[in-house]
């Protein structure tokens, strides 16, 4: 149903289809979604692991990217595990074991990192959204750790409605040479 791509998306899709990191500045509702998710769907490969990683503030916002990123690869055979807090663990690790692009609250990641349920080093795409909320609900050091296990050769795409100073340290300190 999309005939016209929104300004993020006309910006976003060709610098992370280009390999470049990326700092996305867009309201709630402008098409982020569409705008890393378009790539990524593109760019990862069945049954190769986890290879994308959508960080969201809260359960609600990855339900509601899992769900876009279903309509936009329906057609893709790739897997989408969506992973937050407040549910059982066992669900997941299957859908992680079966994905190639995750969607994560910070939280239940660590969770799973901890028990070793998901793979990062194949990580070719990582995604913050919503990063000055993540900042506000105090997930940072969640987020760095998360960082600091990822490969350093992936493709960071960060979105957010605002730019906290926090965040543009946070962009300085992990993403290459960033496209704005």
């Amino acid at each position: 149903g999309i005939t016209e791509p929104t300004d993020i998306q006309e910006q976003a899709i060709p610098i992370i289809n280009s390999g470049k990191d990326i700092i996305g500045k867009s309201k709630t509702g402008s098409g982020k979604t569409a705008a890393f998710g378009i790539p990524l769907i593109n760019k990862v490969v069945p049954k190769k692991g986890v290879q994308a990683l959508i960080l969201a503030p809260t359960r609600e916002l990855a339900v509601q990217i899992s769900r876009e990123l279903g309509k936009f690869g329906k057609y893709s055979k790739l897997g989408i595990a969506t992973v937050y807090g407040g549910v059982s663990l066992r669900p997941q690790i299957r859908d992680i074991a079966r994905a190639e692009i995750v969607v994560s609250t910070p939280g239940r990641l660590l969770d799973h990192l901890k028990q070793r349920n998901i793979d990062l080093s194949k990580l070719t795409h990582f995604v913050l959204d919503e990063a000055d909320t993540m900042l506000d609900m105090g997930f940072i050091d969640d987020i760095q750790f998360i960082l600091d296990l990822a490969p350093e050769d992936r493709v960071m795409s960060l979105y957010s409605a605002t730019m906290p100073t926090e965040i543009l340290r946070l962009a300085e300190e992990y993403l290459n040479n960033p496209k704005q």
